[in-house]
């Protein structure tokens, strides 16, 4: 295991989002609780231990390659939300349009969490930060249903803003309201890229 050390920082779970279906769209609709286990959130889309690679993974694999899913979880922070709501002039961005699945509150600058830092939920169930979810124009598209001509900048204004991945450590349920306690891995920078 990775050395961590629990943080002072205490955040707040805002909302909870999951779409059964990957074919209906990139949003999803609010539920009030969750269960999370092994393979993911039960009867999210992005449910899985592993997946086809995809163009986010071109540098690394042919398209199609079979690999883990580390992208289980989608995370954003209310905070966040409103900063891209701010820049791209509209006056909400709705995490259900962002294809989210849990919201936070009370993390700053929650895009920036380093990679293995543990989401550590009150049941107990925790989550593994893998990176980044970087921007994309799907994002724009729905947006643009809803205030048009305003989306399709999101994945430039949204840039280290759009949340991250995660994948499911220890399984357990969450809930609209739980706490997150972070346990972090030294911050330390690679001089050697």
């Amino acid at each position: 295991m990775a050395v961590l050390e629990k943080s002072k920082l205490v955040g707040r779970v805002t909302a909870l989002l999951s779409s059964p279906d990957r074919e209906t769209g990139l949003e999803k609709a609010h539920v009030n609780r969750m269960d999370m286990v092994f393979d993911g959130i039960v009867g999210d889309c992005h449910a899985g231990r592993g997946y086809q690679s995809d163009s986010r993974m071109l540098a690394q694999y042919k398209r199609g390659t079979p690999v883990a899913n580390t992208r289980q979880v989608s995370i954003l922070s209310v905070e966040q939300l409103r900063e891209v709501a701010g820049l791209l002039g509209i006056p909400e961005l709705k995490p259900e349009w962002v294809g989210a699945n849990l919201v936070t509150s009370g993390i700053p600058d929650l895009t920036f969490l380093p990679p293995s830092t543990r989401m550590m939920f009150s049941s107990g169930a925790t989550l593994i930060i893998d990176g980044e979810n970087a921007p994309c124009r799907y994002v724009g598209d729905v947006i643009e249903k809803h205030h048009p001509d305003q989306g399709m900048a999101f994945p430039k204004l949204a840039r280290n803003k759009r949340g991250l991945v995660a994948w499911v450590e220890r399984e357990g349920r969450i809930a609209v309201g739980d706490e997150i306690v972070l346990h972090m891995p030294p911050q330390r920078i690679y001089a050697h890229a």
